[in-house]
Order: C-alpha cells, then structure tokens, then sequence
C-alpha cells in the first residue's frame, strides 16, 4: 500500500468550538431520500408501482419530506411523480423533493414534472471541490458560482408565470455537491452567492445541504465544517442546515449526530443505509439511537420486522445481520455471560411497571418497542453458558429451571452443539432436555404405582401416613416394592430402599405448574445426594401432583452413571 500519495484532509479554521457540550434533545427534520438516492444505487431500480408502495410506506412511518426522484433523468422517475400529483398521493402534510442538476435544460423538465404539485421542495445541485473544478468542469472557483447562480435563475424564470399561491409551494435546496472535500469557506460563498439569487425569508427559507459526498474525514471534522457554516452564514436563522452523509468511512451515523449537535436542523438519508457504495446515512439507526436516549424520534418504528421486510421486498437488497436495531443477530446472544445477564436482567423487568428507566445488561432498547420478540434473544451454541438454555426452556416452554440446576442443562447443550458444530434451536434445546431427564427409563422404570392415604389415630397417637406398593425394573429385572412415609415421595423413596438402587437423601426439591385449563401439568425438580456425596438433579412431569416429585426422583437415580 503507497501511504505517500495519501493526505489527511486539513482542520476547519474554528476557534472555540462548541458542538462537543450539546446533547440532541429534539428530532431533526427526517428527509428520505430512499426513492432517489437510495434507488439509483440498486442494480434493478425499483418500478413505478413499486415506487408509489414505497412512497406509501414513507408516508406511514411519518417522513414530512420525502425525495420522490430526478425526474430529468428518466422517464421512469418523471411519469412516478406525475402519478404522485395526478392522482393525489401526497398527503396535505408532506412535500415532496425533487432533484436536479443546474443545467437549463434539466431544470426546465423538472419544472413540467412538478406542476401541481401541492408542495414542493426543488432540490438543485453542482459540484464544488477542486477535483470536480479540475477534473470534471475545468472551471474556475467563479465559474462554477455561475453555474450555481445561473441555475437557480432559470428556476425562477419557468416560476415566472405561476400565480403568486403557486411560486408559494416551492421551496429551494442548494447543495455544494462534494462539499466535504470542498474548501469550507469557498463553500459558504457559493451558498451566499445562490442565497442572494432566491431570495428567501422567515416564511420561505432556504435550505443548504451540506453533504459528505465521499465521507472523507472523522465525525468531528464535519461538526466542526457544519458549526463553521452555520456561524459565518447570511442571515442563519432563516436557513436551514440539512446533512447527507455518506459512509465511505463507516461513521455516517456518528457524522450525522455530531453534525446535529453542531447545528444541522435536517437529515436526509435512506432506510438502513441504502445508498452509492457503502451507502448513505441509516436514517433508522439514527432516529433509534435517539429513542436509547429518551428522545422521540418522531419516525413510527414500532414494527421493525414489517418495515424491513418491504424494504428487502421493494430493493431487492438484504440487511446484514448485525445491522444495528434491525439486524437479524441485534438481539442475540451467543456468549453465556452476556445470556445469563440478559435471562436476570428479564426476569426483573416482569416485576416493574412499563415506564421504568430500561436497564436490561446488553440490550440498549427494549426489542418490543421495535416490534421484535424475547424468543429470539437468546442464541446457544457451544460458546453459550449455563443460563441460556434455562432461559429458553423457561421463556420458550414453561419450565422453570431452578439455579442450582441450570450448570447441568448447560453442560449437556454446550456438548451437543460442539458435536453439531452449529447453533441449536429452541426445539432441539427441548428436544436434549426431555430425553435426558423426562423421557429416561434406564436403569430404573415405574411400571406400576399406587398409594394409600391412611388416616391417623388420635388415640393411639398414631400420625396419618401414606403407603406406597409399586411394580418397577431395575436394570430390566422386574420387582415389587412397598414402603410408608408421610407423603406420596416419602413412602415411595422408602420403598426405593429395597431395590439395588444406590441410597440418597433428597437434598432439593421445587414445583410448579406449566400449561393451561385442562392441559395444567405439575413439573417437580429433584436433587439426590447418594452416600458417597455425589448431587444429581431429576425433571419429572405429571397431572398429578404427587406423581410429578416421584418421576423427578427416577429421573435423577437414572442420572448415576
């Protein structure tokens, strides 16, 4: 790699900068840009129907400003705005922006698209940086102001026999195309320069967009370039700052935030960051980054999965997997820490109001905000931990795993997915959890069980008791066996005392239901300790009640190897 015909890209002259000590506290001004920019970045540009489902979804979310298409470009692009106009898509809230380059010729057409357009934004544009003067235009620094300028006054010119309603729907948007490879103060002169053409005011203002066309330094310098503008500029508080970053570098979002905290009042971009090589601005990661910080992003994102799906539907492109928010793998966790932390922080969460403040550890917001569901949260492979598995089992199927118990689930997953060498399922989760402790026969097997209450005898000080008679195997040797206790398991682990099976005390036991109606199942967890101190844990499951705790002491005899 030749470091030599590198260069970093020289500081903004700003003395006292002030960005750094902001906070966004409000909603920027949301343009998408999705059915222009983002549409002539595809390989097969989205059709005019699928436009106007685009276009519709747009609206859904709530976008005010929606870029709809460069209609001098195409047929395609002029004839889908048409039908915007024409069959009166637009809502009364929203404006659609328009694109062109400024040539006579181009401007000319895109004024034949809009008319009748409600509102529109013209959006014009011509390429600043010394490499476009050079390379491209072979123009002086003054000359590409004439073409700005004179654009802008062809604009007015076609406005010339509107009626004074009309030239009223019509705003303006100048971009320096390049401007961040654009000399900053160059930049703003050619703004002033196309400013002063327009004219503008409190109830018309104008709007510079200051796009990152090639993302070609660090966040902080294009805060410092948007700050450096928005002090030096004419008349500012009738100007609207708008960004459009790019993502060559991979920091279009931070570069957009900073840009905010700088000044910028508007940001256009694309869903998920669609967009010319690496893409444009993801408007959706940065209106949920708002929303981690208690900031309404004024976008209805509450249906992620529905949102991503039409976009994938419309472009034809997918989203990564660790797209943030939207990505299929956002809300996983493969690492057992990170899982044990995530079923806690969960767990906690069932017990407080809606409005807490969100603290759940590794999730930044709550996936329901978003339309995503706690099924998925938890991903488990042989890096995952002891909680994980518990967590679905719980979360997934009803069975509250008692702590003590969830290293044994772990263990046993964490081994079947190294031999699979890949993620399991939930159902295979509950698939390895059944064979091993519900569905176990071996080498102790109930074949029959019965039990008798016997009452007390006060005069006798006799206690009430329960007598258990069973039929069972032992390593395929069946036996009969009889025993008294104070409960069903009582009499029945003293019957066990007969057989050849190993003595244990039962050391832990816990219950609880699982289903619903009819289909309500009792689940008991058992935990023998054997002479020689050995712990095993047993799962047993049953309507009855009793039944349940005497199956979960099978399971766990069949646990000693």
């Amino acid at each position: 790699m030749n470091v030599k015909k590198y260069r970093p890209w020289g500081a903004v002259p700003i003395a006292k900068r002030t960005w750094p000590e902001r906070h966004i506290e409000k909603a920027p001004v949301w343009c998408s840009v999705d059915l222009r920019d983002g549409n002539q970045a595809l390989i097969d540009p989205m059709g005019i129907e699928t436009k106007i489902r685009f276009f519709e979804l747009l609206v859904k979310l709530g976008f005010k400003e929606i870029e709809v298409g460069f209609p001098s470009a195409s047929d395609t692009e002029f004839d889908f705005i048409r039908r915007l106009i024409e069959e009166d898509k637009i809502p009364d809230d929203v404006t659609i922006q328009v694109l062109c380059q400024a040539r006579e010729k181009l401007v000319r057409r895109t004024m034949d698209c809009i008319k009748g357009a409600p509102r529109v934004i013209f959006h014009i544009y011509n390429s600043t940086s010394p490499a476009q003067r050079k390379y491209t235009f072979n123009k002086s620094k003054e000359e590409i102001i004439k073409i700005a300028v004179d654009g802008v006054r062809c604009i007015k010119d076609c406005m010339k026999d509107l009626s004074e309603e009309e030239r009223s729907r019509i705003r303006l948007e100048y971009s320096p195309e390049s401007f961040s490879m654009t000399e900053i103060d160059y930049a703003i002169e050619i703004c002033e320069a196309v400013g002063k053409e327009w004219g503008y005011s409190k109830d018309n203002k104008i709007i510079y967009n200051l796009p990152t066309t090639v993302e070609c330094y660090t966040p902080n310098v294009y805060a410092d370039s948007i700050e450096y503008f928005a002090s030096k500029i004419t008349d500012r508080e009738n100007v609207i700052i708008s960004t459009h970053c790019h993502n060559d570098r991979g920091t279009g979002v931070a570069s957009c935030e900073l840009g905010l905290l700088a000044g910028a009042d508007r940001v256009e971009g694309c869903l998920f960051g669609n967009g010319e090589r690496t893409g444009n601005l993801d408007i959706v990661n940065v209106a949920l980054n708002m929303l981690s910080e208690g900031v309404d992003p004024e976008l209805d994102l509450s249906n992620l999965p529905d949102i991503a799906d039409q976009y994938m539907e419309f472009t034809k492109m997918e989203i990564n997997p660790r797209t943030p928010y939207a990505g299929g793998l956002a809300y996983t966790a493969l690492s057992g820490g990170h899982q044990d932390a995530i079923a806690k922080g969960l767990a906690a969460r069932e017990k407080m109001g809606a409005d807490e403040i969100w603290d759940v550890p590794y999730l930044l917001i709550d996936p329901h905000d978003i339309g995503r569901k706690y099924e998925g949260i938890i991903r488990i492979n042989s890096q995952s931990g002891k909680g994980g598995s518990s967590f679905i089992l719980e979360h997934n199927y009803g069975y509250a795993i008692p702590k003590a118990m969830q290293p044994a689930i772990g263990n046993l997953i964490k081994v079947a997915s190294d031999k699979a060498q890949r993620e399991l399922q939930p159902e295979e989760i509950l698939g390895f959890f059944e064979k091993q402790w519900l569905n176990t026969k071996s080498p102790l097997e109930i074949v029959d069980l019965a039990s008798t209450q016997l009452e007390g005898n006060k005069a006798s000080g006799a206690a009430e008791h329960v007598s258990c008679r069973a039929v069972v195997k032992w390593n395929g040797e069946q036996t009969s066996i009889g025993g008294t206790g104070n409960g069903p398991l009582d009499s029945f682990v003293a019957a066990l005392s007969t057989t050849p099976a190993p003595k244990f005390n039962i050391t832990a036991f816990h219950e609880h239901s699982v289903g619903q109606g009819s289909d309500t199942c009792a689940v008991a967890y058992v935990q023998i300790t054997t002479e020689s101190n050995q712990q095993f844990w047993g799962v047993g499951k049953s309507s009855n009640v009793g039944r349940a705790g005497i199956e979960a002491v099978v399971s766990a005899i069949n646990q000693i190897k």
